[in-house]
C-alpha cells in the first residue's frame, strides 16, 4: 500500500476544495490539499500520478490571482508517463490561459447553479456517464473562449460556451463546471476515471482504517496528558468522545456548556449521550452571564465573536479545575472551510475554530471529515441511532436564532417553543427524519397583525429545512400544503408572533443558518 498520497489537490481558493478530497476518499484513493507553494515543494520531493487543480473566486487576469507552480502541467512519474491534470473552473482556465488559450469575462455566458453540458464526445473519462446530456453545477463568470493548442472540446453548455477540453497526449483534463458537488450528477463518474483510468491510481484507502487512525493520532498528542471535550451531544462530540474515550479513561472529561441556548429536551439527550459515548459528563451553568453579554448585540458576527470569547473562558476555568492542559473539539471539514481556513472566504466564524485558550494545546481530530462520514463512525462504534441521526445543532444554539432583534430570555423562550412544536409537527407527519436540518428562527422585525379583532404588531418565525449530503451544497425543502397550515396555526398562537413564512432557498447563495 502506497505510504503517500497518489493524488494532489491544489487550493486555488474553493469553498468546496475539501469535497474533492471527500470524492476521492469514497473512491478508496489518498489525497492531500496543498497551498500552490506547498504543492511546489511536494512535487520536487514526492512522486504522484495525478494533480487536481481546485476552483476558486478569483480571475485569471487579477493582480495577486492564486496561481499553480509553474511546471505543473510538466510533471512527470518516476516511470516516464506524465502526470494526469484536471483542472475544475479557475483551474480550468489557468489551464487554458497558460497554454495559449484564451480567457474572457463574457457577461452573457456567466454562468451560476444547475445546468447541462451537451455536446459529449467519447473520452475515457465520461465512461459510465450514458446519454448524450448531464446534469452540472455551474459557478463562474470568466470563459473559456479559445483553446488551447492541442486541446479539443469535450463538451459545451447550451449556450456553445467550452464545457470541457482535454489534450490526450498530456492527459490534461480542464471541466468549467464542478464534479465534487452532489448537484453535478456525473460529477463522481468523472473524478472516478480520471483517478483510474487517465492517471492510474491505485485503491490505497480504507474507511475502517479511519477509526484506528484516529486513535493512534490521539494517543501519539496526548501522552499521559488530561483534556476536556467540548461535548454538545450531536454527532460530532459524541462520535468522537466514544473513539477516545477508551484510551484516555479518567483523562479526559467531557463539557457542556448550558447557557440558556438549548432547545427543549436537549439537556436530557445530552446525558444519555454522553453515557452512550462511555465519559464523565459535566455540566456548566451559566445562562445568566451569556445571555446579558450576547443580548448587547444584534449583528451576527459580533453574537459569534461574544459567544466564542465566553466559551473559550469556559474551558480555560474547567480545564485549570480538571488539571488539563488539552482541550479536544469535533470540529468538522465545513466548520473549518467556512471559517476560511482552509482557503477562501470567511463565510461565518465558528465558535470551535481559531479560538484561543490561553496557552492549552488544542486538537480536532476529526476536522478532516465530512458529516456523514462521522455517521458513519458512529454507526461502526454501536452508538445509538439517535446519536447517529441527530440533526446538526449550532454551536451558539437558539441565540442565533433570534435575528435582528436583541437576545433576551423571552425571546429566547418563543424560539424554543417553536421549536419544539415545528418538530413535533413534522415528526408526526414523518418527515423529520427526512431532513438534514431544521431551522426555526425568529425575526426581530415587527409587522401589523390582527389578533382578537384588535391591531397587533410582532414578530414572525421563519422555518427553514434543508436537504443535503456534505453541507457544502444543500436543497430548500418545501413541506407539503397541509403541514404548512399545521405550522402557521400553531405558531401564530404564540405570544408577540404574528407572522409565519417559509424559506426553500438553496445552499449557495443561502447558507444553512439564519445568521
Amino acid at each position: 500500500m502506497n505510504t503517500l498520497p497518489q493524488v494532489v489537490i491544489v487550493e486555488l481558493g474553493s469553498q468546496v476544495t475539501r469535497l474533492i478530497e471527500r470524492t476521492l476518499r469514497e473512491l478508496g484513493v489518498r489525497s492531500a490539499i496543498l497551498s500552490p507553494k506547498q504543492a511546489a515543494k511536494w512535487f520536487k520531493k514526492f512522486p504522484v500520478r495525478a494533480v487536481i487543480l481546485s476552483g476558486g473566486p478569483a480571475s485569471v487576469y487579477e493582480k495577486g490571482a492564486p496561481m499553480p507552480p509553474r511546471g505543473i502541467l510538466s510533471l512527470r512519474q518516476p516511470d516516464g508517463k506524465p502526470v494526469s491534470v484536471l483542472g475544475i473552473c479557475y483551474g480550468m482556465q489557468w489551464i487554458a490561459r497558460e497554454l495559449g488559450g484564451q480567457v474572457e469575462s463574457v457577461n452573457a455566458k456567466r454562468e451560476y447553479g444547475a445546468a447541462e453540458i451537451c455536446e459529449m464526445r467519447s473520452d475515457r473519462i465520461f465512461e459510465g456517464v450514458g446519454g448524450s446530456d448531464a446534469g452540472v453545477w455551474m459557478s463562474h463568470g470568466d470563459s473559456v473562449t479559445a483553446l488551447p493548442p492541442g486541446f479539443s472540446s469535450l463538451a459545451k453548455t447550451r449556450d456553445g460556451a467550452f464545457a470541457m477540453m482535454a489534450n490526450d497526449e498530456r492527459t490534461v483534463y480542464g471541466v468549467q463546471f464542478h464534479p465534487e458537488v452532489n448537484e453535478t450528477v456525473c460529477g463522481r463518474t468523472l473524478l472516478e476515471n480520471f483517478v483510474f483510468k487517465v492517471a492510474g491510481c491505485e485503491r490505497d484507502w480504507e474507511a475502517a482504517s479511519m477509526i484506528d487512525s484516529i486513535r493512534e493520532a490521539v494517543a501519539a498528542a496526548m501522552q499521559g496528558k488530561k483534556a476536556v471535550i467540548g461535548f454538545s451531544g450531536g454527532v460530532d462530540s459524541t462520535t468522537l468522545t466514544a473513539l477516545i474515550a477508551p484510551s484516555l479513561g479518567k483523562r479526559l472529561r467531557a463539557i457542556t456548556i448550558d447557557a440558556g441556548h438549548l432547545r427543549r429536551g436537549e439537556m436530557e439527550e445530552i446525558r444519555r449521550h454522553a453515557k452512550a459515548a462511555g465519559v464523565r459528563l459535566k455540566v456548566v451553568k451559566v445562562a445568566p452571564r451569556f445571555i446579558a453579554a450576547i443580548g448587547k448585540a444584534i449583528d451576527a458576527e459580533k453574537k459569534r465573536t461574544i459567544f466564542r470569547r465566553l466559551y473559550a473562558a469556559v474551558f480555560r476555568q474547567e480545564a485549570r479545575r480538571f488539571g488539563a492542559s488539552v482541550v479536544i473539539q469535533g470540529t468538522l471539514a465545513p466548520d473549518q472551510i467556512e471559517s476560511g481556513r482552509t482557503g477562501g472566504a470567511v463565510i461565518k466564524t465558528h465558535h470551535n475554530v481559531g479560538l484561543d485558550f490561553g496557552g492549552l494545546d488544542q486538537l480536532h481530530p476529526i476536522d478532516h471529515l465530512f458529516k456523514y462520514e462521522v455517521r458513519a463512525l458512529g454507526r461502526a462504534l454501536g452508538l445509538p441511532e439517535s446519536v447517529c441521526k441527530r440533526q446538526p445543532f449550532p454551536g451558539p444554539g437558539l441565540f442565533i436564532r433570534v435575528v435582528g432583534a436583541p437576545v433576551t430570555k423571552e425571546r429566547l423562550e418563543i424560539v424554543r417553543e417553536a421549536d419544539a412544536k415545528v418538530r413535533e409537527i413534522l415528526e408526526r407527519n414523518g418527515l423529520y427524519d427526512g431532513l438534514s436540518q431544521l431551522v426555526v428562527g425568529l425575526v426581530g422585525v415587527n409587522t401589523v397583525g390582527v389578533k382578537g379583532d384588535a391591531r397587533a404588531y410582532g414578530h414572525m418565525l421563519l422555518i427553514r429545512a434543508v436537504r443535503t449530503i456534505d453541507f457544502m451544497t444543500a436543497k430548500g425543502v418545501v413541506f407539503p400544503e397541509p403541514v404548512v397550515e399545521e405550522i402557521k396555526t400553531s405558531l401564530v398562537k404564540l405570544q408577540g408572533i404574528v407572522r409565519v413564512v417559509f424559506d426553500p432557498t438553496d445552499k449557495p447563495p443561502a447558507t444553512t443558518e439564519l445568521e
